[in-house]
């Protein structure tokens, strides 16, 4: 991994953060069973369109595209702090959430209404599972704003026109 000034680069350990938390919430649900919330899944689209703009800024030869793919990182992940803070927000009662959290009903067939008993529904204001005493909205709200601020960092790292000496470790 590169360094500069004998740091890692924060625009990939932001990447590599990033990466983990959005793999955590698919395993959580795939391997752990639980069933996320409307809010779950809308906190998940900051990952999506963050992670690929930071390793393309990664990749990118330009210091100015460099600079503008991080920005447009950097404004993903802090909408996915504020999703963070509303929906731990919502479970801990602080103000109400959504009022259709499980989808519109569009297109309601017979055959759909004779699956809905077979179907979990989980409300955005219910907590399925804490660590450490938060829920996984509350550690999504932490770590979007972690990355966030190590975006934040690389942007700040050189001076204009300046390039950084790199380094690789062994």
């Amino acid at each position: 991994m590169g360094v500069i000034s004998g740091y890692p680069d924060p625009a990939r350990v932001a990447l590599g953060l990033a990466t983990a938390t959005i793999l955590g919430a698919l395993a959580s649900e795939i391997l752990g069973g639980l069933v996320p919330c409307e809010l779950c899944l809308t906190q998940r689209l900051p990952y999506y369109f963050g992670i690929p703009l930071l390793l393309a800024s990664l990749l990118a030869p330009a210091r100015s595209v460099r600079v503008g793919l991080r920005l447009c990182a950097l404004a993903f992940f802090l909408w996915g702090t504020y999703l963070g803070v509303y929906h731990a927000g919502v479970e801990w009662k602080l103000w109400s959430g959504p009022t259709a959290c499980t989808g519109t009903g569009s297109d309601v067939s017979f055959d759909a209404m004779a699956d809905l008993n077979n179907a979990r529904v989980v409300p955005c204001d219910q907590v399925q599972f804490r660590f450490l005493g938060l829920s996984l909205a509350g550690w999504n709200a932490g770590l979007s704003l972690l990355i966030s601020v190590l975006v934040g960092f690389s942007l700040g790292l050189r001076k204009a026109g300046a390039e950084p000496t790199r380094q690789t470790q062994p």
